[in-house]
C-alpha cells in the first residue's frame, strides 16, 4: 500500500482542535473582558457554572463564520453567537444553551438551522430526547437586518420549522435565566417556560427604550421599563429575581431537583434524615383566637415539610399566595397557601399565580396541600375592574383540570368562592381542618348584617340583635359539628399536621406512578 493510502487524519483532527481553541475564544479576550467589566460572566462560564463539572458535551462547536486567505487557507473563524449542547444536573441529563454576548452581542444568528435562542437544534434535543431544557437568555433578537437574505421573513416564536414550544411545555421541564438583556424573540422565550428567574441587573421588554420613545414619545431607563421590580415584583413576567449569577445557577438546580426529567417519570424522592413523624409545639398556637390578627403562614409550611425542602416561586408577585415545591417524607409536593400577612384575599395576582401553578404540578405528577386561611375573593371597585371574577375562574378552572390528587388543610378561614379554589370537588374531596378552623359562603362577621338586616334594623337595639345572632350562628359553625357530620374529613391537632399529611404523600404514589405521560387538556379556560 502506498504512503496516501495508509495515512491517517491527523491534520483533519488538528483542524478541529483548532476551530474548537477559536470558538473557546469567543468573541475575543477584549470583548470577554468588557462582559466581566460590567458585572456579567460569559456564557461557557455560565454553563459550567450550572452543570456538574466536566458533563458538558457541546453541539456545533464549529458553527460560525471562516475567513481564509487569497489561497484558501483557513485564517480565522468567528463562531455562532450561541453555545448549546447536553449535560448533567445531579446526574440527570439536561439540554442547555445560551446566547454568547461577545460575539456581536448574541443577536440572532442568521444562517440555515439555528443553534437555539428562538427555536432550533437544542429545543428539538430536548423534545426528541425528552429531557429538561434550560435556556441562558441575553440577546437582542432579530431587527431590520434580518432582511440581509434578499427579502424580509415573517415574525414568530421560531423562525425554523421544528418543535411546538407548548407541546415542549407539555412533555419536559423548560427553565430560562435572563442574565442581561432579553428583547423580543429571546424575551418570549424566556416566559415560554416552567419557570423563570433573572439576575437584578438584567432587564427584559418586548422592545427596548429607543423603540419606545420613537413609537410613545416615553423616555424611560431600561431599568425603569424591564428591570427586576417591574418585571418580577408588579408583572409576574418572570418568576423570580436573584442576587448574583451564582445564586440564579443554584436556584436553577434547585427547581428542576423537584421535578422528573420527563412526564413519563415521577419526580425524584429524595431521602431526609428529617423525621416523618416530628411534631412542632408552637404550631399549636400560631393561629391567633382573634380572627383578624395575622400570622406567618410561611413558618406554618416551614415546620410542616421536610426541613430546607420549601422553595417559593413568585415570591414577590400576588403576595396575598404562596406558592411553592417542598418535599414531605422526600416525596415531592407544590404546596399553595393563603397569605395572612397580606390579608389572604385572592387578588388578581395571587389567583392568576395559583394557576399557573396547579398545571405547573399538574403535568409533572406532583401532588398539592393546599393550606387555607382565605376569607375569599378581594372585593371592591380596583378588583372588579381588573377582573377578578375571570381571573378568579381561571384558578378554579385549572384545579378542576388537575388530576393529581389534593389535600386541603383550613387553618383558619375559608369562606366564598376563595375558599372554592382550593377544596378538590372533582377529585377526592379530601379536608383536613385545625380547631381554629372556620368555613361557609360567608363569615358570620359581616354575613349577619347582610342576611338578617331587615330583622336587625326593626329590632329595639340593631346592635345588641345583630351580636345575639351571630353568637346564634357562632354556635353551629363549630368545627366539631362539621367533622361529626364527616362534613370535614378530620379535625386534627395542628401539631400532628407534619405526620398526617407524610402518611398520605407517601399513599399517593402508586396513584401518580398510573398518569404518567403528557396531561390532557380539555375544553376553553374561561
Amino acid at each position: 500500500m502506498s504512503k496516501a493510502e495508509t495515512a491517517g487524519w491527523e491534520r483533519e483532527a488538528e483542524e478541529i482542535k483548532q476551530r474548537y481553541q477559536w470558538a473557546e475564544g469567543m468573541g475575543g479576550e477584549e470583548a470577554v473582558r468588557l462582559r466581566h467589566e460590567k458585572g456579567f460572566l460569559t456564557v461557557r462560564e455560565r454553563i459550567a457554572g450550572i452543570v456538574d463539572r466536566g458533563s458538558f458535551q457541546e453541539v456545533g462547536k464549529l458553527t460560525g463564520k471562516g475567513e481564509y486567505d487569497k489561497d484558501g487557507k483557513l485564517v480565522k473563524v468567528t463562531p455562532a453567537p450561541y453555545v448549546m449542547g447536553i449535560a448533567e444536573i445531579d446526574g440527570r441529563p439536561v439540554a442547555i444553551g445560551g446566547e454568547d454576548t461577545t460575539v456581536r452581542g448574541g443577536t440572532s444568528w442568521g444562517h440555515g438551522r439555528r443553534k437555539g435562542g428562538q427555536g432550533g437544534f437544542i429545543d428539538d434535543l430536548a423534545h426528541s430526547y425528552r429531557i429538561p431544557l434550560v435556556r441562558l437568555i441575553d440577546g437582542y433578537g432579530g431587527g431590520v437586518a434580518s432582511a440581509k437574505r434578499g427579502f424580509t421573513v415573517f415574525p414568530g416564536h421560531t423562525n425554523d420549522p421544528g418543535v411546538n414550544v407548548a407541546e415542549l411545555l407539555g412533555m419536559v421541564p423548560v427553565v430560562s435565566a435572563v442574565l442581561g438583556v432579553a428583547a423580543g424573540g429571546p424575551a418570549l422565550r424566556a416566559v415560554m417556560a416552567h419557570w423563570s428567574v433573572m439576575v437584578k441587573n438584567s432587564t427584559i421588554f418586548a422592545s427596548g427604550p429607543p423603540i419606545v420613545e420613537r413609537g410613545l414619545g416615553q423616555k424611560v431607563t431600561k431599568e425603569e421599563l424591564g428591570g427586576h421590580k417591574v418585571a418580577v415584583d408588579k408583572a409576574g413576567t418572570i418568576d423570580s429575581t436573584a442576587a448574583s449569577e451564582e445564586e440564579c445557577f443554584a436556584m436553577i438546580r434547585r427547581f428542576l431537583s423537584y421535578l422528573p426529567t420527563n412526564v413519563w417519570q415521577l419526580p425524584p424522592f429524595v431521602p431526609s434524615d428529617d423525621p416523618v413523624d416530628r411534631c412542632e409545639d408552637d404550631l399549636i398556637r400560631i393561629v391567633p383566637r382573634e380572627p383578624r390578627k395575622p400570622y406567618s403562614m410561611k413558618k406554618v409550611l416551614e415546620m410542616v415539610v421536610d426541613r430546607g425542602s420549601l422553595f417559593e416561586l413568585q415570591e414577590t408577585y400576588g403576595r396575598s399566595a404562596i406558592t411553592a415545591l417542598a418535599r414531605m417524607g422526600g416525596y415531592s409536593v407544590g404546596v399553595i397557601a393563603n397569605n395572612p400577612m397580606v390579608g389572604g384575599r385572592i387578588d388578581v395576582k395571587s389567583a392568576r399565580k395559583q394557576a399557573h401553578f396547579i398545571e405547573l404540578c399538574d403535568c409533572f405528577h406532583i401532588p398539592i396541600v393546599f393550606f387555607m386561611d382565605v376569607p375569599g375573593f378581594m372585593i371592591g371597585k380596583e378588583s372588579e375592574e381588573a377582573a377578578i371574577l375571570r381571573e378568579g375562574a381561571r384558578a378554579v378552572h385549572a384545579k378542576c383540570q388537575a388530576t393529581v390528587p389534593i389535600i386541603s388543610v383550613v387553618t383558619r378561614k375559608c369562606y366564598g368562592m376563595g375558599g372554592g379554589v382550593g377544596i378538590d370537588k372533582y377529585g377526592l374531596d379530601f379536608k383536613v381542618a385545625w380547631p381554629s378552623g372556620e368555613w361557609g359562603s360567608l363569615a358570620v362577621e359581616g354575613g349577619v348584617s347582610a342576611v338578617y338586616k331587615r330583622e336587625i334594623q326593626n329590632a329595639p337595639d340593631p346592635k345588641q340583635r345583630e351580636k345575639e345572632l351571630e353568637a346564634e350562628l357562632k354556635k353551629i359553625t363549630s368545627p366539631f359539628l362539621t367533622a361529626e357530620a364527616f362534613a370535614v374529613e378530620d379535625l386534627i391537632d395542628p401539631r400532628q399536621t407534619r405526620p398526617y399529611l407524610c402518611r398520605f404523600i407517601k399513599a399517593m404514589q402508586p396513584r401518580l406512578a398510573t398518569e404518567l405521560g403528557p396531561k390532557a387538556k380539555y375544553g376553553v379556560r374561561p
